[in-house]
C-alpha cells in the first residue's frame, strides 16, 4: 500500500509498504479520503511542533499527522462485535503520533477511535468529524457557563475551525452569529457558511462592538489562538470567551474583564459525546464540513497540497489515496 512519510523536514515522501493486520479489538479501514489539519501539516513540514513544548523527530511516523478521516472497514481484528465488514467509519479522535496516521491506502484503527457514519456521505463531508468534534467541545465549555441559545455569538478565526464554530453557534440557537478575519475570502466563504455579520477586527470603524455597550456580543470563540484575537474578542464580550486556537503565549486579563464578570474558558477534553454531537449535525446537514475543502487531490500530490495551505490558497485539502 502507498503512505505518506516525512523522512526530514520539507521531505514528505510516497513509502511502499505491505497492508497492515488488525490485531483484537482492531479494525482495518480502508481510507477514502483524508483531510489535512492544516497547522499540523504547516507545522511538520517546517519542522516545528504543533504545541508548545513538543519536539518533531525525522523519520516521522508514517502516514502522520494525518487524522482527520474516513473510509469503510474492510478486516475486522478478534473480538470486534462493533462493527462489521462493509460498514463506512470516520474517526471521531486521533490515534496519536506513535501510531501510522490516514495519510495512507490502509490503517488499522481502535474501534473505539470509529464512529459508524450514513453511506451517502461523501468523504468531503465527513473526513473531517474529528476537527467537528474538537470545537464542539468548546461549545459544550460555553454551555457549561451560560446556554448559547437566544444570544448573540462571535468567531473570531476563519479558518477551518472557525468556519465550523460559525455553523455549531447557528445550530445551537443562537440569535446572531457576527464572524471576524481580515481576510476577505474568508469573510466572503463565513458569510455563505451563516454567518450574520463578517467584519474585519482591522478595520476600527467596521466593529461597533463594545462590551460595555447594548451591542455587546454575549458569547464568543477564538480560533486564531493569537492574544491579539483573544483581547480583541475579551473587548466586545459580556459573559464569555473560550479559547479554542492553540495557545502559545500569554493573554492579558485585567480589572476592565474581572470587574464586569467575564469568563475566559481554555480547552476540555476530547470526547465521543462531543463526536456524536457533532456527526448529528452533519447528518441533519446543519453542519456543511465539504465547504472548508477548497481541493481534492490523490495523495500522491500531498506537498503539493500543503503548499497551498502554506500559501492561503486554500482552507483544506482533501486527499483520496
Amino acid at each position: 500500500m502507498k503512505a505518506i512519510q516525512y523522512i526530514e523536514k520539507g521531505c514528505p515522501e510516497i513509502v511502499e509498504l505491505p497492508i497492515p493486520q488488525p490485531g483484537e479489538g482492531q479494525v482495518l479501514v480502508k481510507i477514502s479520503g483524508v483531510a489535512t489539519c492544516p497547522q499540523w501539516d504547516i507545522h511538520i513540514m517546517d519542522g516545528i511542533p504543533m504545541v508548545p513544548g513538543g519536539k518533531v523527530e525525522y523519520p516521522y511516523t508514517l502516514g502522520q499527522p494525518g487524522h482527520e478521516a474516513a473510509g469503510k472497514v474492510v478486516e475486522l481484528g478478534r473480538g470486534v462485535t462493533e462493527f462489521a465488514a462493509g460498514d463506512r467509519v470516520a474517526f471521531w479522535q486521533d490515534q496519536a503520533g506513535a501510531t501510522q496516521g490516514c495519510y495512507a491506502e490502509y490503517v488499522v484503527a481502535e474501534v473505539g477511535n470509529l464512529l459508524k457514519v450514513p453511506r451517502f456521505l461523501e468523504p468531503q463531508e465527513i473526513a473531517s468529524l474529528e476537527l467537528a468534534m474538537c470545537v464542539q467541545v468548546s461549545f459544550d465549555q460555553i454551555q457549561n457557563v451560560a446556554p448559547i441559545q437566544g444570544k448573540r455569538f462571535a468567531v473570531s478565526g476563519l479558518g477551518p475551525a472557525g468556519l465550523v464554530a460559525i455553523q455549531l453557534a447557528k445550530a445551537h440557537g443562537a440569535s446572531e452569529v457576527i464572524a471576524f478575519d481580515p481576510v476577505e475570502s474568508r469573510r466572503q466563504l463565513g458569510a455563505e457558511l451563516g454567518a450574520d455579520r463578517v467584519l474585519d477586527p482591522t478595520d476600527r470603524d467596521a466593529s461597533p462592538y463594545d462590551r460595555f455597550s447594548p451591542e455587546a456580543i454575549d458569547l464568543a470563540i477564538d480560533c486564531a489562538g493569537f492574544p491579539v484575537s483573544i483581547e480583541y474578542l475579551m473587548g466586545k464580550t459580556k459573559d464569555v470567551v473560550a479559547l479554542f486556537g492553540v495557545l502559545r503565549e500569554d493573554v492579558r486579563f485585567g480589572f476592565k474583564h474581572w470587574c464586569r464578570g467575564l469568563h475566559l474558558v481554555g480547552y476540555g477534553a476530547h470526547n465521543r459525546g462531543a463526536a456524536e454531537t457533532a456527526l448529528d449535525q452533519i447528518v441533519s446537514g446543519k453542519l456543511k464540513l465539504k465547504p472548508l475543502i477548497s481541493k481534492t487531490l490523490p495523495l500522491e500530490s500531498y506537498a503539493e497540497g500543503v503548499a497551498l495551505l502554506q500559501n492561503r490558497e486554500a482552507i483544506k485539502v482533501c486527499f483520496i489515496p
